[in-house]
């Protein structure tokens, strides 16, 4: 089994807005609304469900922590997927 990374393309939000914050999401500059949880971002990415994991600043964030997690500026998250395969 391979761990795939997810990759997206999301809506970027405008970037003088000052309820935006600037975090790594899989090597790349991504915004997001302040406060924003894991489980927020995952939902929003459409990366739900089993086989999907997430770190958080070279950190494995448990799924049981996703709600509880906020991204804060500078985080260097990674949203990867389990796949198959030979």
């Amino acid at each position: 089994m391979l761990w795939q990374p997810l990759f997206y393309n999301a809506r970027v939000p405008k970037p003088d807005s000052t309820e935006f914050d600037t975090f790594m999401l899989n090597g790349l500059p991504e915004k997001h609304l302040r406060g924003q949880t894991i489980s927020e971002l995952l939902v929003k990415k459409e990366a739900t469900g089993l086989g999907v994991a997430v770190e958080r600043n070279q950190q494995v964030v448990k799924s049981a922590e996703h709600a509880k997690t906020l991204i804060e500026v500078g985080d260097k998250i990674e949203i990867v997927r389990l796949v198959g395969g030979g």
